[in-house]
C-alpha cells in the first residue's frame, strides 16, 4: 500500500481497536522484534552515529510508506488523519518491535517541533516540511537556550534584522538535543528590542547546513556528547521561513513549551504500564534476585510509580484537550513528575542490580545501561525546565499564588541590557 493510497483511505475515521488489528498485521510483517526486553524506565540519551540515524530514516521510510507515521497528523501532509487514541494503539502494538531511534531528536522532531510547525505555520510551508519530517528526510532540532539568558527563555540575545527581502541571524545557541545530525533547526531570535522581551521575538526555520552555521557537540560526564552548541555568522533567511508571526514569537514558544513539559500527544500516546516493571524485572533476572525481597520491593516501588505517572498524564491530557488555549503550566504538572521520579526510578534500578550494576564485563553494553540510566537519571529535572521553574509556573499560573518580584518584564529589552551594563561597571 503507497502512502499516497493509505491517506486516500483514511478520509473516514475508522476505529480504534479495528486500526489496532489492521495495525498489528502490519508491524508483525513488516518490524523486527526486539532482542533486549523493552525500553521501560530507561532515560539515556546516547549520541547516534550517521549509521544509526541512515538505519533510522529507512525504518521511518518504510513506517511512512506503510501509512503508520504521523498518524495523528493531517492528511494532506502526510500524515492518516487519526487520533492520539490511535497512535497509542500502534505504539503498545509495537511495543516489543524494533522502531526508528533518532535518538533525542527524534522525540524533537515529532513531538515539540512538528506540533509546532502545524500549530503555527500556513500550508505552504507545512507541504514543504511535514511530509519530509513524516518520512524521515527531514530532522530538526531546537536552537533556542543561549549562554547569557540561562533559565529565562525569552531572555535570548541572538539578533535577527531585516535587509531587503531577507533577515540576516547572528548570535550563539547552547544544549541543542541532536543538533550535530539534524537537517534543520526552529531558529529564537530577537526581532524588536524596543519592546519588553516577551514581545520582540521571532522564530526562523534555517538549514543546519546553511552558510554561516557552525555546530559542535558538548562532552558530557557520561561520555555522550549529544548535546551541541551552536555558532550563528550572518545566516540569512527569507520570509518563507518565518515561524508564526514576527515579533509574536511567544505565543510558538508557549504552544512548543506544552509538548516539551511532557504533553506529547497530549498525553495519549504513551503506553499504559499493564506489566510489573518489566525492565527491572529482566534485570532482576539477569542478576539473580528475583526471590530476593530487597529487590522485589524496588521493583514494586518502580511500577506504583510508574502507574501513577500515566494515569496523571491522562489527566493533564484531558485539561489540555478541554482547553482552546493549552497551558504550558497545566503540562508542567508532568514534567514535574517525570523530574521527580526519573531519578527516584534510576535509584531503584541501581537497588536491583546490586553490585551487577556496578562493574560489568568490558563489552557488556546491556549490563552497562543501569549505571548509565543513573548517572541520566536528573536530565528530566534540568532539561526543558528545572523542577523549580516548574513549581513556579503552577504555583503562580494554576494556583494563583502571588507572582515572584520581576524588573525586566515590563520593560523594553534594551532598556534590560543597559541597566545591566551600568550595574556591571558599578559593581565592578
Amino acid at each position: 500500500m503507497t502512502t499516497e493510497q493509505t491517506n486516500t483511505q483514511t478520509n473516514t475515521q475508522i476505529d480504534v481497536e479495528s486500526f489496532r488489528l489492521e495495525a498489528r498485521a502490519w508491524i508483525e510483517a513488516n518490524l523486527e522484534p526486539r532482542t533486549h526486553g523493552v525500553l521501560a524506565g530507561r532515560v539515556d540519551s546516547e549520541a547516534k552515529s550517521p549509521e544509526d540515524i541512515a538505519r533510522a530514516r529507512a525504518l521511518q521510510r518504510r513506517l511512512y510508506d506503510g501509512g503508520f507515521a504521523g498518524i495523528s497528523y493531517p492528511v494532506e501532509y502526510g500524515g492518516r488523519g487519526l487520533s492520539s487514541l490511535h497512535e497509542r494503539a500502534f505504539n503498545e502494538e509495537a511495543l516489543g518491535y524494533v522502531t526508528p531511534d533518532f535518538g533525542a531528536a527524534g522525540g524533537v522532531t515529532f513531538g515539540a517541533i512538528g506540533r509546532s510547525l502545524l500549530a503555527h505555520c500556513p500550508p505552504a510551508f507545512l507541504q514543504r516540511h511535514i511530509p519530509r519530517i513524516l518520512s524521515g528526510e527531514e530532522l530538526w532540532c531546537q536552537f533556542y537556550s543561549e549562554p547569557e539568558a540561562g533559565s529565562d527563555l525569552a531572555g535570548i540575545r541572538t539578533r535577527a534584522v531585516r535587509d531587503g527581502e531577507r533577515w540576516i541571524i547572528s548570535g550563539s545557541k547552547i544544549w541543542s538535543s541532536g543538533a550535530y545530525l539534524a537537517d534543520w533547526a526552529m531558529c529564537l531570535a530577537r526581532t524588536d528590542w524596543t519592546v519588553p522581551k516577551h514581545r520582540g521575538l521571532t522564530w526562523f526555520a534555517l538549514p543546519t547546513d546553511a552558510k554561516g552555521v557552525t555546530i559542535r557537540q558538548i562532552q558530557q560526564i557520561n561520555g555522550n556528547a549529544e548535546f551541541c552548541e551552536e555558532f550563528l555568522d550572518e545566516v540569512e533567511v527569507t520570509d518563507d521561513d518565518i515561524i508564526g508571526e514576527v515579533n509574536k514569537g511567544w505565543a510558538v514558544t508557549q504552544t512548543m513549551l506544552v509538548y516539551e513539559r511532557g504533553a506529547g500527544e497530549m498525553g495519549a500516546a504513551t503506553v499504559e504500564p499493564r506489566s510489573l516493571a518489566p525492565d527491572l524485572v529482566e534485570l532482576a533476572r539477569r542478576v539473580g534476585r528475583t526471590a530476593d525481597p530487597a529487590a522485589r520491593q524496588a521493583i514494586a516501588r518502580a511500577h506504583i510509580n510508574d502507574y501513577a505517572q500515566y494515569h496523571l498524564g491522562h489527566r493533564i491530557a484531558d485539561r489540555l484537550r478541554a482547553s482552546a488555549t493549552p497551558d504550558p503550566a497545566v503540562a508542567a504538572y508532568g514534567k514535574l513528575a517525570s523530574g521527580v521520579l526519573a531519578p527516584i526510578r534510576a535509584r531503584l534500578a541501581m537497588e536491583v542490580g546490586g553490585p551487577a550494576a556496578l562493574a560489568w564485563a568490558g563489552g557488556d553494553e546491556e549490563a552497562g545501561r543501569t549505571a548509565l540510566n543513573y548517572l541520566n537519571g536528573r536530565v528530566t529535572s534540568i532539561a526543558a525546565g528545572t523542577n523549580e521553574m516548574q513549581r513556579n509556573g503552577i504555583g503562580e499560573r494554576v494556583l494563583g499564588l502571588p507572582r515572584e518580584p520581576s524588573f525586566d518584564t515590563n520593560k523594553p529589552f534594551n532598556e534590560v541590557l543597559n541597566s545591566a551594563r551600568h550595574f556591571d561597571s558599578k559593581v565592578g
